[in-house]
């Protein structure tokens, strides 16, 4: 895994790098946009830390340049700012985390393995597990070809456990799926909630979710 820091601040932006390499992650730094995008035209990363406060334009403004020319690079902001404005703006600009500075290094490490997670998920080709087919790249399902209608986590819920059928996940495997990248103030109970009404949908289709004693939920097919 490769990763851009676009970070100013040296001392910080090696921090960074010295605790993802430890993680297997190969990092790069930049510190500013000019030599970001000297690094990006020569590079692919699979994901960049990107500060908004640099020295000779802003990360959004970064940003919103890559996603204009069809760059769909995973981007996680830092930055300073903590305001609810300034953390839509960039999210709405094509940013898919925001961490507010500072911040644990062990959670800008998850946060970035969920991302990367989820960009490999949705380039999966299509899942299927007897009648149902699950697609990631539009996060739709269907059953015998009767669309499913299902919710965004709902979606994200069923392609985790697809994507490792047979298999049991505990609670916190399916919490750091569907909520790593959100800031969602939730509990690991609402697992339990969203596994309740998937398994509704999913009712009478030949498939089920499986709950494994103290151990997590599986989805396979009825015996």
């Amino acid at each position: 895994m490769r990763i851009l820091i676009v970070e100013d601040a040296t001392d910080m932006a090696e921090a960074i790098a010295i605790r993802l390499g430890k993680a297997g992650m190969a990092c790069d730094m930049a510190e500013s946009c000019e030599a970001a995008e000297d690094f990006l035209a020569v590079q692919r990363y699979d994901a960049l830390v990107l500060d908004i406060n640099l020295p000779d334009r802003t990360g959004t403004e970064l940003l919103a340049d890559l996603r204009a020319r069809g760059v769909r690079t995973p981007v996680l902001m830092l930055t300073a700012l903590f305001s609810v404005d300034d953390r839509v703006s960039a999210l709405n600009l094509g940013a898919d985390d925001y961490l507010v500075k500072p911040f644990d290094y062990r959670e800008l490490e998850a946060r970035l393995r969920a991302l990367v997670r989820r960009e490999a998920e949705q380039k999966t080709d299509t899942l299927t597990l007897g009648p149902l087919k699950f697609q990631p790249s539009t996060m739709t399902a269907d059953i015998a070809d009767t669309p499913l209608d299902l919710t965004r986590r709902e979606a994200a819920l069923l392609g985790l456990l697809l994507r490792n059928s047979g298999k049991t996940l505990n609670k916190e495997r399916l919490y750091d799926g569907l909520f790593a990248f959100e800031n969602a103030d939730v509990g690991l109970n609402a697992i339990e909630l969203y596994i309740g009404r998937l398994r509704k949908k999913l009712a009478g289709s030949g498939v089920s979710i499986e709950t494994q004693r103290r151990l997590g939920y599986r989805i396979c097919l009825d015996e």
